[in-house]
C-alpha cells in the first residue's frame, strides 16, 4: 500500500490533515485522541508492513 492509499483510508475515517513536517503528514481526529503520522518520503514505493500496521493502530483501525 502506498502512502497515498493509506491517506485515503485515514481521511475516510474522519482524520484531518493537521500539519506537514518535511515529508511526514500528521493527522488529527475530532473525537479520537492522538495523531496519525504518514511518511511520504517513500513515494511511490509501498509502505512496509510494520509502518502500515503502526499507522492503522495510531488511527484505531486495527
Amino acid at each position: 500500500m502506498t502512502p497515498r492509499e493509506a491517506e485515503k483510508i485515514i481521511l475516510a475515517d474522519g482524520w484531518q490533515l493537521q500539519e506537514i513536517q518535511g515529508s511526514h503528514h500528521q493527522y488529527t481526529h475530532p473525537t479520537k485522541p492522538g495523531k496519525v503520522t504518514i511518511p511520504f518520503h517513500t513515494k511511490p514505493k509501498d509502505l512496509s508492513k510494520r509502518t502500515l500496521n503502526s499507522i492503522l493502530k495510531q488511527a484505531g483501525l486495527k
